[in-house]
């Protein structure tokens, strides 16, 4: 496996991170022991950065990131959120940044993590009522008493992280990216990003698995399966969206590969700085994404396919509004 900095932070992680929230029951019924074997599996395989929540579960996620990363940790760079307001109970209440909630949260994701450090902590949403910079003041506290290493935002604007960079050095954003979901490349976010020394954690690398090639207009989702509600994912929205999955199967083809691992080695190919973070519950798409790494795209391969990418018009919001409206910006 490949390493890669994130920004100018000195964080070295795995090129390819894991992303742990699909082992709860986001696209169904949840993983519960498995969860630790493919987590542990893709430790084998070289992957340093897991990027989990308290909100996945809520809490189940870190219990179970903590109990498979547990005999590895001087291997792995753990990531957690705070940032949505969660009860003890797990009722959720919208978002909460306020300071005393975001000590009171990382004392419990220490313990469930069964950490001393949290290596890189995200605001996992921006809290319109909360100043970033009390966000960022607060954050900077807990790395000066060692209970945090690095700070990050998640859909954040460009706006706020330059207020909460000048606070505390941000390490990484995290937004969802991919080669449908464009948005950073137009707001912002990735340009300051570059700016500063920021490094960048694509979440969605593969579309909620639609890039993959795998999802077609008639596939159906469990009863679960949050995909159910994304626009995007609307029958005759999926339809209209295939074209983009058969120009990947087509170059895929051409390079004698999958869709998936164009998908990711286009993103690796954007930034040095670019660490994207796909999750899977299956040994094998955990190997094909790593497999990404070994992919490369020429600068003639990227102009062709920002090119025929342009031409293709993709339908429906990327997710529910009712998520949405917790973007920043």
């Amino acid at each position: 496996m490949k390493t890669r900095i994130l920004g100018n932070s000195g964080l070295a992680v795995s090129a390819i991170g894991y992303g742990c929230m699909g082992l709860e029951a986001v696209y169904g019924p949840a993983t519960n022991r498995e969860a630790v074997a493919i987590i542990r599996a893709a430790v084998d395989r070289g992957v340093t950065l897991f990027d989990t929540a308290e909100a996945y579960g809520p809490f189940t996620n870190e219990t179970l990131v903590g109990e498979a990363l547990s005999p590895v940790r001087d291997r792995v760079v753990i990531a957690t959120k705070f940032g949505f307001g969660i009860n003890p109970d797990g009722t959720r209440y919208g978002v909460d940044s306020r300071p005393e909630h975001i000590r009171r949260g990382v004392d419990a994701m220490l313990t469930r993590l069964k950490i001393a450090t949290i290596d890189l902590l995200y605001q996992h949403r921006v809290d319109p009522k909360v100043p970033i910079e009390d966000v960022a003041g607060t954050v900077r506290q807990l790395i000066e008493q060692g209970k945090v290493k690095h700070f990050g935002l998640s859909e954040a604007s460009a706006a706020t992280i330059r207020r909460a960079h000048a606070v505390q050095p941000v390490t990484a954003v995290q937004s969802e990216y991919s080669l449908w979901t464009r948005d950073v490349e137009r707001n912002g976010v990735l340009a300051t990003c570059e700016e500063l020394g920021i490094g960048f954690v694509p979440w969605g690398p593969l579309g909620a698995g639609f890039l993959t090639g795998k999802i077609d207009a008639t596939t159906k989702f469990d009863a679960n399966d949050f995909r159910n509600a994304a626009p995007r994912f609307a029958a005759d929205a999926r339809a209209v969206n295939l074209a983009l999955v058969d120009l990947l199967k087509r170059i895929a083809e051409q390079k004698h590969v999958t869709p998936a691992q164009i998908a990711l080695a286009w993103l690796l190919a954007q930034k040095s700085w670019i660490v994207p973070i796909p999750g899977t519950t299956k040994l094998h798409r955990l190997e094909e994404n790593l497999g990404a790494v070994n992919v490369t795209l020429t600068a003639d391969d990227l102009r062709d396919i920002e090119n025929a990418v342009s031409r293709i018009p993709i339908q429906g919001a990327r997710l529910p509004e009712a998520v949405l409206r917790y973007t920043d910006g």
